[in-house]
């Protein structure tokens, strides 16, 4: 996938996104090079076999060797297909201005002036794309549907991976989630002392979380929280959900618990991972 189109339309986001399901990416690859790049990946015996490549007129004059690359592509047999990204000219304007950059064609002057110069010069890449977006008024998560709905895998483009992780407050709380869900109010095992050295994987720690009304109680809101939630993520395009499990040292409540929401995603066909960060840690 050659993926071109105006300074500013979206080739960046457009990238990430094509990133996330499953394309390997490259940015602002000289012409030339693509064949011998068509070339290597082939030779991955189908370890890279979708492949999306930015060309653009950052690359100066090795931009005009676009249309002789494709030429040969095609010789060698290598099939391609163009994405177009375009937008108007006052949206294009507004962007630059947003982001206080200027044009890449100039350098002094006006942007209207590079925007015209790029039109132009982009003109017959244009008429030969495969697809044209026009980005103009399209929110993040509508370009991501569009390319979704173009090039992403009909199962996996539409559910999210959910990373459900145990850890333990005294290591300081998990960075990267987004959503927490607190369980030091259940009864800790640590103060059991057969339990004490044993982890939320093993079956007699387990059993005393989960001998608990208020445990049960727990599991049943939080299974209909997340029932509600989830839904409402992947409809808003979120790509990785991750739900962190904290108790005070992350290696018994937390870790049962986490394992438990885990089966239960699981169960209901979402695609889901765990982890127990703090699990390995000697002491609660």
């Amino acid at each position: 996938m050659i993926v071109t189109g105006l300074s500013g339309a979206g080739k960046t986001l457009a990238i990430r996104y094509m990133e996330d399901m499953g394309f390997f990416c490259v940015d602002n690859l000289p012409p030339k090079l693509i064949p011998k790049f068509a070339e290597l990946c082939y030779q991955s015996s189908g370890k890279i076999d979708k492949i999306a490549i930015v060309v653009d007129i950052r690359g100066g004059g090795f931009f005009d060797d676009l249309f002789e690359c494709l030429y040969n592509l095609k010789e060698l047999g290598y099939d391609y297909e163009i994405l177009f990204l375009d937008a108007a000219d006052n949206v294009l304007i507004k962007r630059y201005k947003e982001s206080r950059r200027m044009h890449p064609l100039v350098k002094e002057g006006r942007i209207i002036q590079g925007i015209n110069m790029e039109r132009e010069r982009l003109k017959s890449v244009k008429e030969k794309a495969t697809y044209v977006i026009d980005t103009s008024y399209m929110q993040p998560k509508q370009l991501k549907e569009t390319l979704l709905n173009l090039f992403g895998d009909s199962q996996a483009s539409q559910s999210m991976v959910i990373s459900v992780v145990s850890f333990g407050y005294k290591n300081g709380i998990l960075v990267d989630a987004d959503l927490v869900f607190d369980v030091r109010f259940l009864p800790n095992p640590f103060y059991i002392d057969e339990l004490k050295n044993q982890t939320g994987k093993d079956p007699d720690v387990r059993k005393y979380v989960f001998s608990f009304p208020e445990t049960q109680i727990f599991l049943n809101k939080l299974e209909d929280m997340l029932d509600f939630l989830i839904p409402y993520y992947i409809k808003e395009g979120k790509s990785q959900l991750v739900i962190g499990i904290g108790c005070t040292g992350g290696k018994h409540r937390s870790v049962a618990i986490a394992d438990f929401i885990y089966e239960m995603l699981r169960s209901k066909g979402h695609r889901v991972d765990v982890s127990h960060r703090d699990i390995h840690n000697k002491e609660e």
